[in-house]
């Protein structure tokens, strides 16, 4: 007689395999939420391994990028996994290995690598980017023609974080508060707080956290990303006193900064 894999045998296979489960999964206990619109369906395959929680391979060699997500990152060139990277990864496999899965595409249907970047539709109706993001097993993280679905995806996260699900319930991942986001550089983070100045100077629009903009941490917009902005309906310059919550590859560049290249990256709070 043939069983089904129980969640703690994938997750021994996870750790027998540094990372990149290779067994069939078991279905998801009860189906997620929608697909949201606007994407475009493209190819069909079958799973044939998972790296990660975001990436997985196609029976025909295709890897898959999961578009507007970012999961726990396993162990890679000797940096350690990041906390529920396994837990992560188990989850992905037991939604979709082995089974028959559909691409959707927003505008990018490759990265730099080669890797399409996508939403997986499970054979059974399972929107992967979806049930991860319910279950706080990933972040949503967007760049400017992957952001498809994007205030569907901050919602989950949301619901999630708010439950304390997953990820959420980790330190790890912690909303920051822009004063200590120095010890963040050269890390991809979510921050908190309320704009103490917003300026608009040469075309780009500055939302400094502090009184000293030389080495107080700083959202950017270039002028490209400010009229997209605009176009979504948020004037960034407006935003002095509100609260916001951003996301995105913190930088030392006059006190640590993250550049703000489209809308989905930025949400303006209620007080």
């Amino acid at each position: 007689m043939t069983t089904r894999p129980t969640r703690r045998s994938l997750l021994r296979t996870a750790l027998v395999a540094g990372g990149a489960v290779l067994l069939s999964g078991a279905k998801p206990a009860r189906p997620g939420p929608p697909l949201p619109a606007g994407l475009t369906p493209g190819e069909t395959g079958r799973v044939a391994a998972v790296l990660s929680a975001d990436t997985i391979d196609l029976e025909d060699g295709l890897r898959v990028r999961l578009a507007g997500v970012q999961g726990p990152a396993p162990t890679r060139d000797g940096s350690p996994a990041w906390p529920h990277a396994v837990e992560a990864t188990v989850e992905t496999s037991a939604a979709c290995l082995g089974r028959t899965v559909t691409l959707h595409y927003a505008d990018d249907r490759r990265d730099r690598w080669q890797r399409a970047l996508a939403h997986l539709v499970v054979d059974d109706g399972t929107w992967l980017q979806g049930h991860l993001l319910q279950r706080g097993l990933a972040r949503v993280y967007t760049w400017p023609r992957t952001a498809t679905g994007a205030r569907s995806m901050l919602d989950l996260e949301r619901t999630a974080r708010a439950n304390r699900r997953g990820i959420w319930a980790d330190r790890f991942y912690r909303i920051r508060n822009p004063s200590e986001t120095w010890g963040d550089l050269d890390s991809w983070q979510i921050v908190e707080g309320r704009v103490v100045d917003a300026a608009l100077v040469r075309g780009n629009a500055y939302l400094n956290f502090g009184l000293d903009w030389r080495n107080d941490f700083t959202f950017r917009a270039e002028s490209d990303a400010r009229r997209a902005f605009r176009k979504a309906g948020i004037e960034l310059p407006d935003l002095t006193g509100r609260r916001v919550r951003g996301r995105g590859w913190v930088y030392p560049t006059n006190g640590p900064m993250i550049d703000l290249t489209h809308p989905a990256q930025l949400e303006v709070l209620e007080d």
